[in-house]
C-alpha cells in the first residue's frame, strides 16, 4: 500500500480577501503602509475563505493578534450537528494558545456577507479568558467600516474563577 503524502497547507497569514471589489484596496495603496487593524481584517477576510459553511452559508473568518503581535487566524466549522459547529473566533484563539500565546490585544472578525458580523456570547467569554479590559474585537459594521469595540462593552460581566 502506498504511503499518502501529508498535503500542503497555504500559509493562513499570507491569504487574501476573496475579491478586490468587496473589499477594495485604496488606489495608492502601495504607497501606505498597512495598520495593525487593517491587516488583521485582511487576513480574518482570508481565513473566512476556508469556512466549512454548508448550512448557514455563512462564513466567518477571525484573526487574533497577541501582547507580542503574532497573529493567528481561524474560521467556522460547521457540522450537520449544529451544536458541534465550532465558531472562527474561538478557532484562532485555539490556534493561538497552540502556538503558546496567552494574551490577546486584539480580534477582528469578518464575513463573506455585507454588514456586522459580532462574537456570540460562547466567542466572547472565550476572547475574555485571554483578553484585558482593553482587549478590542474589531467589526465590520453594516457601511462597510471597521469599528473596534473594547471587549469589556461587550461582554461587561465576563465570567471568572
Amino acid at each position: 500500500m502506498a504511503e499518502s503524502q501529508p498535503r500542503e497547507e497555504p500559509e493562513r497569514n499570507d491569504l487574501q480577501p476573496d475579491s478586490a471589489e468587496s473589499h477594495p484596496e485604496p488606489a495608492d495603496s502601495a504607497s501606505v503602509p498597512m495598520s495593525v487593524e487593517e491587516r488583521l481584517i485582511e487576513v480574518a477576510y482570508g481565513a473566512a475563505q476556508m469556512a466549512y459553511a454548508p448550512y448557514s452559508g455563512l462564513k466567518v473568518g477571525a484573526a487574533v493578534q497577541t501582547a507580542e503581535g503574532d497573529i493567528h487566524t481561524g474560521c467556522n466549522v460547521e457540522n450537520a450537528s449544529y451544536g458541534l459547529t465550532v465558531c472562527a473566533e474561538r478557532n484562532a484563539v485555539a490556534r493561538m494558545v497552540e502556538a503558546g500565546g496567552r494574551l490577546i490585544r486584539r480580534v477582528a472578525v469578518v464575513t463573506d456577507k455585507m454588514g456586522a458580523v459580532a462574537p456570540c456570547g460562547a466567542c466572547l467569554q472565550v476572547i475574555a479568558e485571554f483578553g484585558g479590559a482593553d482587549t478590542e474585537v474589531v467589526i465590520i459594521d453594516e457601511t462597510g467600516t471597521a469599528v473596534a469595540v473594547p471587549i469589556s462593552t461587550l461582554l461587561p460581566k465576563q465570567f471568572r474563577l
